[in-house]
């Protein structure tokens, strides 16, 4: 049964943050084993991925965006483990696309695919892409994620992105102090004037097997100040409601830097993310420990009142404000197990 675009609603949690952005995990393996995600020693041979029959197929994963759209979603993001191990991905992409109410779609990446992939993705219709990049030293990058490939390929996979004719393309860093926060300089250098934002991201606790550990944070306001010793840069006000990086740009005009700090600068007030799992289960926070199985109702037959009426009291009931809790001390270590980071996306 097809939508009907009139009958649309902007829901609100009990916080009053409203449903805008959708975080859509297409597969939860990859081609890397980054430390803070999925390092080798916690996911081994026997770990249990997702069979194929218990992923969403683009025809699931639609039929639900559709009614996140009645919701008030606006905004895509697609994410894994690494998407571009979906096969056909850009038939998902043209897909969303067609979709009334979405207006930005947006893809994060390892890159390591990329090169291969851009026009394609572009073509389908892909507004953006951020591509994950912790290193420009060989050694440095691939012991961040875990001894594959070099980022010669990440960087020819960015170059590729803008070739294709991407307006907006970015880079994430995840910083850890015991191995590349003297990547953070070269790293800017590198991108400095080209037209692409670097953002760096506290390294979080998310999941279970990262080993995180607080003394390996390091702080956006200590990477400004290392930063700032090197080139002038100053604050710029936030484009949105619930954009998580707080901007600075260069003052000679070389472009923009970004900062997530959900760890030193929580940002769980203003958050209107949800995110979808590739076997279907809404999480509506990076850290929860559960989801609602949607997958579930969607092939026992409900109708799309029904996954509406579903998604709609999931958000409307939601109370999450992990990162603030954790953050005014309120959250012990022994806290319940989280779901991990490529089942969710970051």
């Amino acid at each position: 049964m097809e939508t009907k675009k009139n009958k649309t609603s902007n829901v609100t949690d009990q916080r009053g943050r409203p449903l805008r952005d959708l975080r859509l995990s297409v597969i939860d393996r990859c081609n890397f084993s980054c430390t803070y995600c999925m390092p080798a020693d916690g996911v081994g041979p026997d770990f249990p991925w997702l069979k194929k029959s218990e992923q969403l197929s683009f025809d699931e994963m639609l039929r639900l965006v559709r009614q996140f759209a009645r919701l008030g979603v606006e905004k895509i993001r697609l994410t894994g483990g690494e998407p571009l191990l979906r096969t056909k991905l850009p038939t998902l992409i043209e897909g969303l696309r067609a979709i009334d109410g979405i207006d930005d779609i947006a893809l994060t990446t390892n890159g390591f695919l990329l090169e291969r992939f851009a026009t394609d993705l572009k073509t389908a219709g892909l507004d953006r892409v951020t591509v994950s990049l912790d290193a420009l030293d060989e050694t440095i990058f691939r012991e961040m994620n875990g001894g594959f490939a070099a980022p010669a390929a990440v960087l020819a996979g960015v170059e590729a992105a803008q070739q294709a004719g991407f307006d907006e393309v970015k880079i994430n860093t995840v910083v850890r102090r015991d191995l590349n926060l003297g990547e953070v300089l070269p790293i800017l250098n590198h991108f400095r004037g080209s037209g692409i934002t670097v953002r760096f991201i506290e390294y979080m606790d998310v999941g279970n097997v990262n080993h995180w550990e607080c003394d390996q944070v390091i702080p956006s306001a200590e990477l400004v100040d290392q930063i700032s010793s090197k080139w002038d840069i100053e604050p710029v006000a936030k484009r949105y409601l619930g954009e998580v990086a707080d901007r600075y740009r260069y003052t000679d005009g070389a472009g923009e830097i970004g900062f997530v700090s959900s760890i030193s600068q929580p940002f769980c007030r203003p958050c209107n993310r949800s995110r979808l799992s590739a076997d279907g289960k809404l999480y509506t926070c990076l850290f929860a420990s559960d989801g609602t199985d949607l997958r579930a109702p969607l092939r026992d037959g409900n109708t799309d009142e029904e996954l509406y009426e579903t998604i709609h009291s999931v958000w409307a009931a939601r109370t999450d404000q992990y990162s603030q809790l954790r953050w005014e001390g309120k959250i012990k270590e022994a806290s319940d197990p989280k779901i991990e980071m490529f089942y969710i996306g970051g």
